[in-house]
C-alpha cells in the first residue's frame, strides 16, 4: 500500500488469485512464537490484539490461542475467506492499514504477520499508532526463506526476475521508519524454523503464493512452476522424496507505543 492506502497491484491481483494457495503453500510459524506473543507482546484474556494484513490467518490463530479477543483485518476478500475458514474465531474485518476498522486507543497489540513491508509507511504507522492503546504493543513478524542452503538461494534467483516494484522484507526499506514517533526502540528476536511436507507443497505451493507470482499470466505462471520442479529434481537432497523440509527463520520485532 502507498501513502493514499491503494493496495498494490502485486498484492491486490496476486492474493485474490492465489489465497488458496496461499494457504496451502505458506508455513505456519515456531512453538515459540506464542511464549513470544505472551512475554514480549503481553497478550492473554481479555486483551485485544489486531492482524493487520492477516491474510488467510496463519497466524490469527495464534492470536485466538492466547485468549485474546482476536480482529483480523485485510483488504483483499478472498485471503478473509480463508482467513474464516482457518481461524473461525477472529473478528475479520476489510480494511487498509491507513484506515484501520477499529476505534482511537481501543486496541492492546497491532501484529503484522507478513505483512508489514506492504504498507510500511508514515501514514500506515500514524493509523497503528491512532488504534493502539498507551503502553500498546506493535509486533511484526516474518517467516524468512533460509538463503544459506544452497537450493534456496537458488530458488530466490529463480523467482527474482518477476518481483518488479513489489515491496520485499529482506529490501529493509520498512526498517527505515524505526525509530517512530511515539514508539519506543524496535526489539529484534528470532527463532529457526522449518516447513515439513510434499516437495509439491512446501516448495511448488511456497513459490506460486508469492503475489507477485501469484499475479503472473497463467502460462508464464506454470513456467515458473516447472522451473521450480526442474529445481527439485536436481537437487539430490530434495529428487524423489516424498517429504521434505523447507528451512526459515522467524524474524520477530516488537516496540511500546510511548505515548
Amino acid at each position: 500500500m502507498n501513502e493514499a492506502g491503494t493496495v498494490h497491484p502485486a498484492a491486490a491481483e496476486g492474493f485474490a488469485a492465489g489465497a488458496e494457495t496461499y494457504a496451502r503453500g505458506r508455513p505456519d510459524y515456531p512453538p515459540q512464537v506464542d511464549e513470544w506473543l505472551k512475554t514480549a507482546l503481553g497478550l492473554r484474556e481479555r486483551r485485544v490484539a489486531l492482524d493487520l494484513g492477516a491474510g488467510t490467518g496463519k497466524f490469527t490463530r495464534h492470536l485466538v490461542a492466547t485468549g485474546a479477543h482476536a480482529i483480523a483485518v485485510d483488504p483483499v476478500p478472498p485471503m478473509l475467506e480463508q482467513l474464516r475458514k482457518l481461524a473461525p474465531a477472529a473478528d475479520a474485518r476489510v480494511g487498509t492499514a491507513e484506515s484501520i476498522p477499529a476505534d482511537t486507543s481501543s486496541v492492546d497489540v497491532v501484529v503484522c504477520s507478513q505483512s508489514f513491508h506492504w504498507f510500511s509507511t508514515p501514514a500506515a504507522l500514524a493509523e497503528v499508532h491512532r488504534v493502539l492503546r498507551p503502553g500498546g504493543v506493535l509486533g511484526l513478524i516474518w517467516n524468512v526463506r533460509d538463503e544459506s542452503v544452497e537450493w534456496v538461494a537458488q530458488l530466490t534467483k529463480l523467482i527474482a526476475p518477476y518481483e518488479g516494484d513489489a515491496p520485499r522484507m529482506a529490501s529493509g526499506e520498512w526498517h527505515k521508519l524505526f525509530p517512530a514517533p511515539g514508539f519506543g526502540p524496535l526489539r529484534e528476536t528470532r527463532f529457526l524454523h522449518g516447513h515439513t511436507g510434499s516437495p509439491e507443497r512446501v516448495i511448488v505451493d511456497r513459490v506460486l503464493s508469492i503475489s507477485f507470482i501469484a499475479a503472473l499470466p497463467s502460462d508464464v505462471r506454470a513456467s515458473v512452476a516447472t522451473q521450480v520442479r526442474n529445481l527439485i529434481a536436481s537437487t539430490p537432497s530434495l529428487a524423489n522424496k516424498p517429504e521434505v523440509t523447507f528451512p526459515y527463520y522467524t524474524a520477530a520485532y516488537h516496540c511500546v507505543r510511548t505515548h
